[in-house]
């Protein structure tokens, strides 16, 4: 599938031809440019990477939320300690993968 991008904000539409106007910021098709294969496939690959991302910040909220519920329940030191740890490994793990998608779209790689 073809993938053009306008040039007025950078939206990219897919589809095998141009969109009449672009959805985000209203540009006629005149000036959207359809992209070169290579550009385009590394959209499709940065897409589903990002995607990985995304589910893995979500994936650390949800570990997030179990850690601070577990210190809270507070059962016993080695728990609360277990959880602590956990809680900074999410962190890590959230940062990382944000400042991944941050390069990302700092290299046009988000689509």
């Amino acid at each position: 599938m073809k993938k053009w991008k306008c040039s007025v904000c950078g939206y990219i539409h897919d589809g095998d031809e141009v969109c009449d106007s672009c959805p985000k910021c209203g540009a006629p098709a005149e000036r959207f440019e359809e992209l070169e294969q290579a550009k385009a496939d590394l959209i499709e690959r940065s897409r589903h990477t990002n995607a990985l991302h995304a589910q893995l910040v979500d994936l650390a909220r949800q570990v997030e939320r179990v850690c601070e519920d577990g210190i809270k329940d507070d059962l016993d030191p080695g728990c609360v300690d277990v959880f602590k740890k956990s809680l900074n490994a999410s962190y890590l793990m959230m940062k990382l993968s944000m400042t991944e998608m941050q390069g990302h779209m700092g290299k046009g790689k988000w689509g």
